[in-house]
């Protein structure tokens, strides 16, 4: 554990009212030297600033006390025209990554990194998915709120939680990565716990015992955010969106789609489209 990084954080999440979170503006496909990987981060300018190249032209600049949220697979290109202190976080499933560098106008330092597993229950993967809805429509203070408890999260995996977790819940964590991954498949409880060696009762019993939502309650989530990733990023139809997202019958999938969001799959992507 890093204490002045501890530290950092600590800071930034207790006064959330002083930052400001922005995002990328589409501008696909990414050009050359752009940074874009599958997973979230977080690029926070701590004094200076940097010029970004996914930000709008004119207004390009992340200055001191501003973080940027990339969400998974967009890209970013940083450009260090003067000085600037920054932090950057990166949440893959299996870790968080943490950076701390400076640039002083000539050269690049690294000051302190550090990875930590993602252990626990899943606060971080929630959080990433509150960020990812502001990030269609920015709401504040929701927004600064959304950031603090992010950036909180980050103090519990650097200090809070333990080294190591029980096989049940590794075992849950497994299955919740397995379902995320292939979650376009036909899954059913009983083809995840056979793939487990588990029984149902068993499968439906971790999930209960984390105080989670039940097992085709977490499935039918994660399609469902699949989904509305389609519905941004893509001009697939929707009987093809929900195949892909593993229902069978589109005409269900619109009736779930417009229950969890109170919008139909084509409005919400008309909605997503006029931001």
């Amino acid at each position: 554990m890093s204490e002045p990084l501890v530290d950092l954080l600590r800071g930034i999440a207790a006064q959330p009212e002083r930052w400001s979170v922005r995002f990328p503006v589409q501008r696909p496909p990414a050009p050359a030297l752009s940074m874009c990987v599958p997973f979230p981060r977080l690029e926070i300018v701590l004094e200076g600033e940097v010029r970004d190249g996914c930000l709008p032209a004119g207004d390009d600049h992340l200055r001191a006390q501003q973080a940027l949220y990339i969400p998974a697979g967009r890209w970013n290109l940083p450009q260090w025209d003067a000085p600037a202190l920054t932090l950057s976080i990166l949440f893959s499933k299996q870790k968080l990554g943490f950076s701390l560098q400076r640039w002083s106008g000539k050269g690049m330092e690294s000051i302190s990194k550090q990875h930590v597993a993602r252990l626990g229950p899943r606060v971080g993967s929630y959080l990433l998915m509150a960020m990812n809805e502001l990030a269609l429509l920015p709401a504040e203070p929701t927004l600064r709120l959304t950031f603090a408890g992010l950036i909180s999260h980050c103090v519990d995996q650097l200090t809070h939680l333990p080294a190591s977790i029980s096989k049940s819940q590794a075992l849950l964590r497994a299955i919740q990565e397995y379902v995320d991954d292939n979650a376009g498949q036909s899954l059913s409880r009983d083809s995840v716990a056979k793939r487990f060696h588990i029984t149902p009762n068993y499968l439906s019993h971790l999930f209960q015992k984390a105080g989670q939502t039940g097992f085709n309650d977490y499935l039918t989530a994660v399609r469902l955010e699949q989904a509305k990733k389609l519905l941004r990023g893509y001009d697939m139809k929707i009987k093809e969106i929900a195949h892909r997202c593993g229902f069978e019958d589109s005409n269900y999938f619109c009736r779930l789609f417009r229950r969890h969001t109170a919008r139909s799959p084509t409005e919400y992507r008309r909605h997503c489209r006029t931001l």
